[in-house]
């Protein structure tokens, strides 16, 4: 169940990051207003926040590594929904290894 609930995290923590830093981009190169870009910046401090309930055991930077896979995975499939540009098949081998390699990082058995 620990398993579930780190995913669970993961998964709500690059929706932050990737939707506050999508609308800090359409703040700046979307020319869009400057509430978009508070929003985005209160998004991000949240991240931040969500970041921080991964398990006790869990140090910083296996957490942020193992979430570098997962941000790279979300991050293909919002450019796929929000801005209509399709993975192709490079993007997705690229993406499995990273997941895999983030699956192997948080989760491997340790001594």
């Amino acid at each position: 169940m620990q398993i579930v609930q780190s995913l669970f995290y993961f998964l709500v923590a690059a929706i932050c990051e990737i939707g506050g830093g999508y609308l800090l981009w359409q703040w700046l190169r979307g020319g869009k207003a400057l509430g978009w870009a508070i929003l985005g910046a209160v998004i991000l401090v949240f991240y931040g926040v969500v970041a921080t309930l991964q398990p006790a055991s869990a140090s910083f930077g296996r957490v942020y590594a193992a979430y570098g896979g997962v941000f790279i995975v979300l991050s293909l499939l919002w450019g796929w929904q929000v801005d209509k540009v399709k993975p192709d098949r490079f993007d997705l081998l690229g993406a499995g290894i990273a997941l895999l390699g983030a699956l192997v990082i948080m989760y491997g058995p340790r001594n």
